[in-house]
């Protein structure tokens, strides 16, 4: 019998850990132009998921635009999905993806402590997490295994904030940063590199409910993401602070995500060709 060998995986991951850490600090010590600095933090992050997550997700910087032309502000980290959502414009080095294509949105920043516009970090990407999930998004039916599906119920859009480190003192601060987002700027998952990861869990999932109008299917998930509590906010150690935000996003995208729902084309159409 051939003696299988074994990997500490406990050791592997945190040498995946130690490598992030090295390349954002680096990045944080050594780039004084704050635009120049955030840039390549988000490359960074941007780099790491495009490595680590399987090849159906796609990552990127951009501008999320629904049927209607509404935008988002603009978002430092998209996951989103390019088989039912099958078009990405790129304008003038600016991405605009569908609404319906967006898995999760993150902000990032090289600490959670700081404000922009009289809002802490915390508050600001709530604000840039509403401004997604804000959107119009459309559902339509598909063909699989040569079966018509009818449309399916629009799914959660998983938002965050992710930052190389973290100064705020106290964790019942950052708590009550996180309670105070309202609705559809509510919070699911952070990670400060070197402080920890931050999981957010509420009192209910989402399930939705299928076959109804695209003004139904909007109301219901608005009315989720209003309705929704917080049971607890849990704080992971720092060693651990990269797979735990890794494995816990997993966990939403494949397990209470699933697929985005297809986009109606007809209706891009409608709007495109009307005068």
């Amino acid at each position: 019998m051939v003696e299988m060998k074994k990997v500490d995986i406990k050791d592997l991951f945190s040498g995946m850990q130690s490598q992030m850490e090295s390349q954002l600090s680096t990045n944080r010590d050594f780039i004084e132009h704050p635009g120049s600095k955030g840039d390549a933090l988000e490359d960074v992050w941007i780099t790491w998921l495009r490595t680590y997550l399987p090849n159906r997700y796609c990552v990127d910087k951009a501008i999320v635009i629904d049927k209607i032309g509404n935008t988002s502000q603009q978002i430092d980290v998209i996951i989103y999905d390019q088989l039912y959502t099958p078009f990405v414009l790129n304008q003038n080095g600016f991405k605009y993806i569908p609404a319906e294509g967006v898995y999760a949105v993150f902000e990032v920043k090289p600490d959670l402590k700081g404000s922009v516009k009289d809002l802490n970090h915390i508050q600001y990407a709530g604000e840039k997490i509403r401004s997604v999930r804000a959107l119009n998004r459309t559902s339509t039916g598909i063909i699989n295994a040569g079966k018509p599906v009818p449309a399916r119920p629009l799914t959660e859009i998983i938002g965050g904030i992710i930052s190389s480190t973290n100064t705020i003192a106290q964790t019942k601060t950052i708590e009550s940063h996180i309670r105070s987002l309202p609705g559809l700027a509510g919070m699911d998952l952070a990670c400060s590199i070197d402080f920890g990861a931050i999981v957010i869990n509420y009192s209910k999932p989402f399930t939705g409910t299928w076959g109804l109008s695209e003004l139904e299917l909007n109301s219901d998930i608005h009315t989720y993401y209003d309705q929704r509590q917080i049971e607890d906010v849990q704080f992971s150690s720092r060693g651990s602070s990269l797979i735990t935000f890794f494995l816990k996003l997993m966990e939403y995208l494949q397990q209470r995500i699933g697929t985005v729902a297809a986009i109606d084309l007809d209706a891009y159409l409608q709007t495109t060709s009307s005068k």
